[in-house]
């Protein structure tokens, strides 16, 4: 199974390496074999050889240049990050991505052989929408992404529960996962306020292969029970 922690903007450099270091000593203090990731700031990247996958939330597609703000390939090569997040709910709907640009980056860094997570997932006005119009939705953000990159992940965050504390039932999650899966083989993580007190029971879930884990993330000791969580049940 796969456990990924998007930290967002949160910690500094020097408590990021903390954070890593402490998920890598439970990992060898208890044996999981799970792939686990972890995303930190931009600014707190690092290069780092472990059983942690360190990834970067965004980039630029580009190696280098003058893009004010951003971080390239070139960037990313220097700590040794083949990871990216890719189309996150914040970025499409609180920076603005369009389905075009997260298109381009997607492309850039398939060319480069990276691992790609790819997010998507409904607001709550579009899941009040109906089940039909929600697909629809969803299905529109899987254009122009190679579905069979066989570096894909795919995540299912719908956006209406992240950070809010509200979740689909495990009936729905189960459902939207099946439906998903008819779109591609790649492994299919849930995100959408995933915490250590349901990370157990979404994990147990038929169509789910591990969750992208944002704000609880944030307590080490709680992403490291759910990585133990994903080694006890071991799909």
């Amino acid at each position: 199974m796969i456990i990924a922690a998007n930290l967002k903007t949160n910690l500094t450099r020097e408590k990021s390496v903390k954070y890593i270091k402490e998920v890598e000593n439970f990992l060898d203090k208890n044996s999981i074999s799970q792939e686990v990731l972890v995303f930190p700031a931009i600014s707190n990247l690092n290069r780092h050889s472990g059983r942690v996958t360190i990834g970067t939330q965004n980039a630029y597609p580009t190696i280098n240049g003058a893009f004010t703000g951003e971080i390239g390939y070139e960037q990313l090569e220097e700590f040794g990050i083949k990871t990216i997040l890719i189309g996150h709910s914040e970025r499409r709907h609180v920076i603005g991505e369009t389905q075009e640009m997260l298109v381009k980056k997607f492309d850039f860094y398939k060319e480069l052989g990276f691992k790609i997570i790819y997010c998507v997932g409904e607001p709550l006005e579009v899941r009040e929408a109906g089940h039909e119009k929600m697909m629809e939705y969803i299905s529109k953000q899987y254009a122009g992404i190679d579905v069979t990159y066989e570096n894909l992940i795919i995540a299912y965050e719908p956006v209406w529960a992240i950070g809010t504390g509200l979740t689909p039932t495990l009936e729905d999650i189960v459902a939207i996962h099946k439906e998903l899966k008819a779109k591609s083989s790649a492994p299919l993580l849930y995100g959408g306020s995933v915490k250590v007190t349901n990370a157990k029971e979404v994990l147990a879930l038929e169509g789910v292969d591990g969750i992208l884990v944002g704000s609880a993330a944030l307590y080490v000791e709680h992403f490291c029970t759910m990585c133990e969580y994903a080694e006890k049940l071991n799909k």
